[in-house]
């Protein structure tokens, strides 16, 4: 475990956890949004933001879950302000649905997480017939425009298919591998977070997009891998790490002054790391960009 302990550049380490990469950071007047706050990192790292004085709304699937995760957050620290919405990331009238009753709150966005994902499902489609974890982990990121955006992604984007996005064969259940689909999910992650950044430089735009590698965190998301789920549960605490350590980097890239004015970056440990060639291909992530409007376009019902 000496490894987790090995501080970069910032001067923080894989062991660093979510309160400690923000202490003494002043959040006031700050607003975010984190999807997939009611459960693992997500709800770490909605907590923090909170602790440190950030309005946080969490863009949860199930409500009755998200109430009682604000409720113990409130519970914990009286002064936090929290709020629960519905957020099917699945579901493209879901993510409209959403951003429409957040733009009508009247909050000012600064922060962006995109969080929520699912990992190595079975073949399936989202409600909107698009292979689910390319629809939940990657297409519903689309529509972030605002403050810092962050992208939660993972070191898995390195095993994605051979040809990184399958753009002709994303809904084939031909040839498809749970493990290399939700690799190229996290690829696109990182990909849109890079595009996403050179659009925003291109314009001008204050607004810096990132992506994350929180590390190899105890959750639920490796349900769907009983394997996986069970060697964790006999070695986890050994080899892997906890919540407040997984939502550590996501916190840092969110809301650390080291992080001010960076974009288009990929970090892990609460570091700038190097990300894969593939993820580093501006053609490819352009291609993706326009792959995935296109698809979104498709989902959206004529008015």
């Amino acid at each position: 475990m000496w490894l987790f302990n090995r501080k970069g550049p910032s001067g923080f380490s894989a062991s660093t956890t979510a309160e400690e990469v923000t202490e003494g950071i002043d959040g006031t007047g700050l607003t975010a949004i984190v999807t997939g706050g009611s459960s693992g990192i997500g709800t770490e790292t909605a907590r923090v933001l909170a602790l440190r004085g950030v309005h946080v709304v969490m863009g949860v699937r199930n409500m009755t879950a998200g109430r009682e995760v604000k409720e113990a957050m409130v519970k914990g620290n009286p002064t936090a302000k929290i709020d629960a919405m519905e957020l099917d990331l699945s579901s493209m009238a879901s993510v409209r649905k959403f951003a429409e009753e957040f733009n009508s709150s009247g909050l000012p966005l600064s922060i962006l997480i995109n969080n929520a994902g699912v990992m190595a499902t079975p073949f399936m489609l989202s409600k909107d017939n698009i292979e689910l974890q390319f629809a939940t982990n990657h297409l519903a990121l689309e529509s972030g425009r605002e403050g810092r955006i962050v992208n939660v992604s993972s070191r898995r984007h390195q095993f994605s298919y051979r040809e990184g996005i399958r753009f002709d064969k994303i809904n084939y259940p031909s040839g498809y591998n749970g493990l290399s689909a939700y690799g190229q999910s996290k690829l696109a992650n990182i990909l849109h977070a890079n595009e996403l950044s050179r659009r925003l430089k291109e314009n001008g735009a204050e607004i810096t997009a990132n992506s994350v590698h929180p590390g190899a965190v105890a959750t639920d998301l490796f349900h769907h891998q009983s394997f996986v789920s069970g060697l964790i549960g006999l070695l986890g605490k050994y080899m892997i790490k906890n919540v407040q350590q997984g939502a550590a980097t996501t916190c840092y890239v969110a809301l650390h002054p080291q992080v001010k004015g960076v974009s288009g970056h990929y970090f892990a440990d609460s570091n700038k790391v190097e990300a894969s060639p593939q993820a580093n291909d501006s053609e490819l992530a352009k291609k993706l960009w326009n792959f995935s409007l296109n698809m979104i376009d498709r989902c959206t019902p004529v008015s």
